[in-house]
């Protein structure tokens, strides 16, 4: 079958072919999900064989949306190559996630508890949607100039009705989901509840909202003079925000070298939030930009020059946060994702930097440097989710380095990391380091790993416990001469809805810090105990028998400077400033609230 082109409302037979067929594909694309949903809350086949599920669900989630917007646009073959190359990408994405994953498991819980089995992670669902946003607007555009590298007026047209219709697609189907349950609501007020099980039912609510999604991909897209209006309206709207943008972020680097940078590393997410302000000055650039083409007032003109002068030195704040991290701690997966993101952003920012300085034009240059990085991107993503970039490798890689080189000793080494983010290449290490120490301590290491496999093996079976060997591990005593009671290390931790756990002493996955100190004053130490990462401290006292319990709890570790002078041990034993409560012959001790903005005036010991 030939399917025309067209722009705007279709009439006759063409017109009623693809609606016909983006609505059935919306409603296939549905029942298969909801037997991929089923299989894998079952347990049963496919399921059961990652290597064909993950691919299959990969490919019914995210290939009819692109076939969808397609029809009409190309001819049969054109869809077909396209569909044919864009399931190819997705299957290779696919097969790599589940081999990185060594075929395991991934089981989890979904909204409603049930267990699912081998869903592939949210990242690769997310960047897999965006790589094929980004190649299926190029291609769209390309098939609408007759050209493989379209013009830019045909790549920005596209671009942003897809994102229209996407974004209103989304709506519709949460517009009719709210109308379906207020519908229910009614029905349950006169004690019907037929209507409000039937929307519970998983085999009616995942074919509705996909055939609802393709309802609402085809009146969209027969309606380009409404998406173009709406999108005109978005651009304008967001262009305005760009003054206030630009006057905030100005003031931020403004004020950097009066306050420094110390502040903003002690944060430990500059560079995620450095990286939001860099994307979001980019597209409030190319808003006010649109095509190249629109009229914009000299503010917006001024504003979207100025926007394009500050990314440089924003990106390069953020690039200096990440170096800083990987310095101290090394690579892990998120850092190399973060630094994907930040060479997309440098390719933005020299390109736009450049642009700048062109005072003769519009900003005009942006254009080719929007282009150009798209295909960074889709170069990136394929980097980054196969094994040629893969962050998992790359980080476990960069660790094994450093514990080899004695950078990281082989008792503050993370094993964990390797365990649960390493995926296979992690977990091929840990196994490496059991059978045989690096570094310096080589013995140490292989012990250290060995305990965490038989311990990490014993928290599977019991639903990730803790045992006396992975918080061994997991705690890091300060200073490191210090050693944990071995009656503190032997206890069986039991956690109650009256008494709170650190999270490492319930987890094999979690961290703490631990401080010895004799903080009554009765010349037995106790141990001070703080989660990493988390708000909260927890003092133990030995009781007789060699029985730990909770004496009391600390307030304002969540404050990363503060952890950071307790870990050096610049502290000091005081007495507390509040008198407690007697109550029949009870104390009642006032637990002082600490104030998070203490954090941002606090300034270390020198």
């Amino acid at each position: 079958m030939q399917v025309e082109q067209y722009d705007g409302v279709i009439g006759g037979e063409v017109s009623r072919r693809v609606m016909t067929i983006r609505l059935v594909a919306g409603l296939g694309q549905g029942v298969l999900l909801y037997w991929l949903y089923r299989s894998s809350t079952d347990g049963i086949w496919m399921a059961t064989a990652p290597y064909l599920f993950i691919p299959t669900f990969l490919l019914v989630l995210l290939l009819p949306v692109v076939f969808i917007s397609s029809l009409g646009h190309m001819t049969a073959r054109h869809v077909a190559l396209w569909i044919g190359a864009a399931g190819a990408v997705l299957v290779m994405l696919a097969l790599h996630e589940a081999w990185r994953n060594g075929g395991a498991s991934q089981s989890g819980y979904d909204v409603i508890a049930r267990p699912y089995r081998h869903l592939p992670s949210v990242l690769v669902i997310v960047f897999s949607g965006v790589f094929l946003y980004i190649a299926h607007a190029l291609v769209m555009a390309g098939t609408m100039d007759g050209k493989r590298i379209a013009s830019y007026g045909s790549y920005f047209e596209v671009a942003w009705k897809l994102a229209v219709q996407l974004l209103f697609s989304v709506f519709f189907v949460g517009a009719l989901w709210a109308v379906l349950w207020m519908g229910a609501g009614l029905f349950s007020l006169v004690k019907l509840g037929f209507l409000k099980r039937l929307l519970e039912q998983a085999w009616f609510a995942v074919p509705v909202s996909c055939f609802a999604f393709s309802c609402a991909l085809h009146i969209t897209d027969v309606r380009p003079a409404i998406v173009r209006g709406i999108r005109g309206l978005l651009l304008v709207l967001a262009s305005w925000i760009l003054p206030v943008a630009v006057i905030l972020i100005a003031g931020f680097l403004c004020t950097l070298p009066f306050t420094g940078l110390d502040a903003l590393w002690r944060t430990r997410h500059a560079t995620p939030l450095l990286l939001a302000a860099c994307a979001v000055l980019v597209m409030l650039i190319n808003a006010a930009f649109q095509n190249g083409q629109t009229a914009a007032t000299l503010a917006i003109r001024i504003s979207a020059r100025t926007a394009a002068i500050l990314l440089l030195p924003l990106t390069g704040i953020a690039v200096y946060a990440l170096g800083l991290r990987v310095h101290d701690y090394g690579w892990t997966t998120d850092r190399i994702v973060a630094a994907a993101c930040l060479l997309v952003a440098l390719c933005y920012a020299i390109g736009y930097q450049w642009a700048a300085h062109r005072y003769e034009t519009w900003l005009v240059e942006i254009a080719p440097v929007n282009v150009g990085t798209a295909f960074v991107v889709l170069a990136l993503l394929l980097a980054l989710f196969t094994p040629i970039a893969d962050p998992a490798r790359l980080s476990v890689n960069h660790q094994l380095a450093r514990l080899a080189s004695g950078k990281v000793t082989a008792a503050e080494f993370d094993y964990r990391y390797l365990h649960f983010d390493g995926q296979r290449y992690g977990q091929a290490a840990l196994a490496q380091l059991a059978r045989q120490g690096v570094g310096p301590q080589p013995k140490a290491v292989s012990d250290a790993a060995t305990a965490y496999l038989k311990a990490s093996r014993q928290g599977y079976s019991t639903s990730n416990v803790a045992t006396a060997a992975t918080i061994a591990i997991n705690i890091t005593v300060h200073p490191a001469s210090d050693t944990l009671p071995a009656s503190f290390l032997a206890q069986q931790w039991k956690a109650s809805p009256y008494v709170e756990l650190p999270q490492c002493l319930g987890r094999t996955d979690r961290k703490c810090d631990a401080l010895l100190i004799d903080a009554d004053g009765d010349g037995q130490r106790e141990v001070l105990l703080f989660n990493r990462g988390y708000l909260g401290g927890y003092l133990y006292t030995e009781r007789t028998g060699g029985q730990w319990t909770l004496m009391a709890r600390m307030n304002g570790t969540g404050c990363s400077a503060l952890l950071d002078e307790l870990r050096a041990g610049r502290f000091k034993l005081v007495a507390s400033r509040l008198k407690a409560l007697e109550v029949a012959g009870t104390q009642l001790q006032f637990e002082p609230v600490f104030d998070p903005d203490a954090c941002e005036g606090f300034k270390p010991a020198p």
